[in-house]
């Protein structure tokens, strides 16, 4: 046998535990957003909580919403909720796509976030 047998349900965590109830962003942030850890989110992050410290620790190089979701392993929806706090409080840059983008422009940028997430 390889060692104790692990429950998979045990890192389960309800959303909205996460979210404290919040199903909704503050701001609305797409998916292929991309976002950087801000100096003042360097050094206030670990005072946040786990989930946005390690959203900081993770944006220290510049990652897509989506990007941040799969690395927490949490739905798109928990990431944009918590990820939408944090660039209001100051602790991460938020760079969106253009509204100019054409069609083809965004579906050539969701091909590259998709390409990046598998991978992961």
């Amino acid at each position: 046998m390889d060692g104790p047998r692990q429950d998979p349900r045990g890192n389960l965590i309800r959303p909205y535990a996460v979210t404290r109830g919040r199903t909704e962003p503050v701001r609305d942030i797409a998916m292929e957003a991309v976002l950087v850890t801000t100096e003042r989110g360097r050094q206030e992050a670990a005072f946040a909580g786990r989930d946005k410290q390690r959203i900081a620790n993770l944006c220290e190089q510049p990652l897509s919403l989506a990007e941040i979701a799969s690395h927490l392993r949490v739905a798109l929806g928990v990431a944009r909720v918590l990820v939408a706090d944090m660039a209001i409080e100051g602790l991460l840059t938020l760079h969106e796509t253009t509204v100019h983008d054409g069609y083809e422009e965004r579906m050539e940028l969701l091909e590259r976030v998709l390409s990046g997430l598998r991978k992961l």
